[in-house]
């Protein structure tokens, strides 16, 4: 792990930064499935832990003390992600705008909707012509 995104883990109160370290695996393994994984990158976007791999769109996550229920899962606003998430794989998720999904603390990660989610996002520009991005 990149030192920087380190840090950030590391502020997070103990519960949290065992969700958020559970929800970077599930992004990890996402990428790791994807041929363009040599292209991975983690790195600190706007001071939140950042994921992105060519061809694809980043991933932020973030825990924000200003809404401590939940994790934030936060895409492109200018994508096409949470729409066709909403319409299609993420119909019980909680979203926030067009930019993020929203998971709860006490509640656990549904993994494999959210390996879909980054998979869809990781090939996004791949994608972006497809209706609902072929998911």
């Amino acid at each position: 792990m990149d030192k920087s995104v380190l840090e950030v883990f590391d502020s997070y109160p103990d519960s949290i930064r065992i969700k958020m370290i559970e929800l970077r695996a599930i992004i990890l393994e996402a990428a790791a499935a994807l041929e363009s994984y040599s292209s991975f990158e983690e790195t600190l976007k706007w001071g939140e832990p950042s994921y992105l791999m060519k061809g694809g769109s980043t991933i932020r996550i973030d825990w924000k003390e200003s809404n401590p229920d939940y994790l934030g899962v936060y895409f492109s606003c200018q994508s096409k992600l949470i729409d066709s998430f909403r319409a299609t794989i993420g119909k019980d998720f909680r979203y926030e705008g067009n930019r993020a999904i929203l998971l709860g603390v006490d509640s656990p990660l549904p993994k494999e909707t959210l390996l879909q989610c980054f998979s869809v996002a990781f090939t996004y520009h791949k994608r972006k012509k497809q209706p609902l991005l072929g998911i």
